[in-house]
């Protein structure tokens, strides 16, 4: 009778191997580790003093872990994203200098002192407001999620970017801090608007692209906040610096940078960006708009293309990210054979509405060829389709929202591939 080795077990063997199997291609097996032996350079001497980087940087080791943009995707980068390393990344939360930015006509440069808000339109008071003035308002935190529309949208009629970064790394997550619209709409009143339940606010941003969007009023009175801080920090140029709309679980482009202007009017003002573009091409050609939200997906972040598994059999972590612009993850399955069977990951903590939520499945490898796939879940009750489910519905001339299970064929070598199990 084979003995069944446990994960505990086999953990525990390793341990005890020590420094001899680390080093098993270079030295013989029982060999002395010099890393654990030796002295090494960096215990012989000094290091770097407190002020040696005033605003810290990661160290070189992790100098891979960047923002990479797609040269092929977009005629200028002036008008153009790049993509966060999702796949080099942990927990949740996204640094501000990996998180993608999409911009439709370059980052621009506005000082805090230069900076003006003004709210127009079907409001008693019109009124404009500084950067020192809306420092003035009470303030709130929250973590949301941003997501492009176009996420994913290269995938809509087959595999075709090699990572998880250019996939689905139209995304980033963080802590947001800033003042509720509804209270820079009370304080110039809306009694001229009426009734509300019709009314929409037009948002612009100071930018040339100026890419305005229309909101509901009932969205704006809801979560949207108008917001100045990202992580704890200031907002980062190519994130909005000084002051950004946030419109949680909403597509990324309503989440309008540099903000300058709120407008109360009686309808949508159906500009480019809410016809022409962000809008779902459907079979027979028509268009379907007003999709805002993002519906439930989910992705492996590793294994994966650009995270290969290094290690050979045993104990692995499969680890990813799931989110939902309705509501909060309550669970992901995870299948390692293209979706013939599935186990229920482990969440790192509960999900919180429209935020990511940071899944692993911690399972033995046996070098076997696996077809990794995660399908996630909502509290709406809402089940993250396939591609075909998604087609059938859409057809093949959509772009935009396109939230499928995404396949990564992981070989006996370690490596993976992105392919299309439907």
């Amino acid at each position: 009778m084979t003995q069944k080795t446990s994960r505990r077990t086999f953990l525990k063997k390793s341990l005890a191997a020590g420094a001899a199997a680390t080093v098993a291609a270079g030295s013989q097996a029982g060999t002395p580790d010099p890393l654990i032996t030796d002295v090494q350079p960096w215990a012989s001497g000094l290091g770097d003093g407190v002020d040696a980087t005033p605003y810290g940087l990661p160290i070189e080791f992790e100098g891979d872990v960047v923002r990479r943009n797609v040269e092929w995707l977009t005629a200028d980068t002036i008008s153009s994203i790049n993509f966060t390393p999702i796949h080099a990344l942990d927990g949740t939360i996204t640094p501000q200098g990996c998180a993608f930015e999409r911009h439709h006509s370059g980052a621009i440069e506005l000082s805090k002192q230069d900076y003006r808000l003004m709210i127009n339109g079907l409001v008693d008071r019109p009124l404009v407001f500084s950067y020192a003035d809306l420092e003035r308002f009470p303030r709130e935190n929250h973590v949301y999620f941003c997501e492009c529309a176009a996420n994913t949208g290269m995938e809509w009629a087959g595999a075709q970017l090699n990572g998880a970064q250019f996939t689905h790394g139209m995304i980033h997550n963080m802590e947001y801090t800033g003042v509720p619209l509804r209270t820079i709409l009370a304080e110039a009143g809306l009694g001229a608007a009426g009734d509300l339940a019709d009314k929409w606010v037009y948002v612009e941003g100071a930018d040339a692209s100026s890419n305005g969007r229309s909101i509901p009023m009932e969205k704006a009175l809801d979560d949207v906040l108008v917001a100045f801080k990202a992580n704890g920090e200031a907002l980062r140029k190519e994130h909005g610096y000084p002051v950004r709309l946030v419109v949680p679980g909403w597509e990324g482009n309503m989440w309008v940078k540099w903000l300058r202007r709120v407008e109360v009017m009686d309808g949508p003002v159906e500009s480019r960006e809410e016809t022409s573009k962000y809008t779902d091409t459907l079979e027979d050609g028509t268009s379907r708009k007003w999709t805002w939200a993002m519906d439930a997906k989910s992705v492996v972040t590793s294994p994966s293309p650009q995270a290969p598994i290094t290690h050979g059999k045993g104990p692995l972590v499969i680890t990813g990210l799931a989110w939902s612009g309705r509501g909060a993850i309550t669970r992901v399955d995870v299948s390692k054979d293209g979706g013939k069977s599935w186990e229920t990951a482990r969440l790192a903590k509960p999900g919180e509405k429209m935020a990511l939520t940071r899944f692993y499945l911690d399972t033995d490898w046996d070098g076997a060829d696996m077809f990794l796939q995660s399908r996630a879940m909502d509290e709406t009750g809402y089940v993250q389709p396939t591609k075909a489910q998604l087609r059938a519905v859409r057809g093949l001339n959509s772009i935009y929202h396109n939230n499928c299970i995404q396949t990564w064929w992981v070989r006996p070598s370690g490596e993976a591939e992105n392919v299309e199990v439907s």
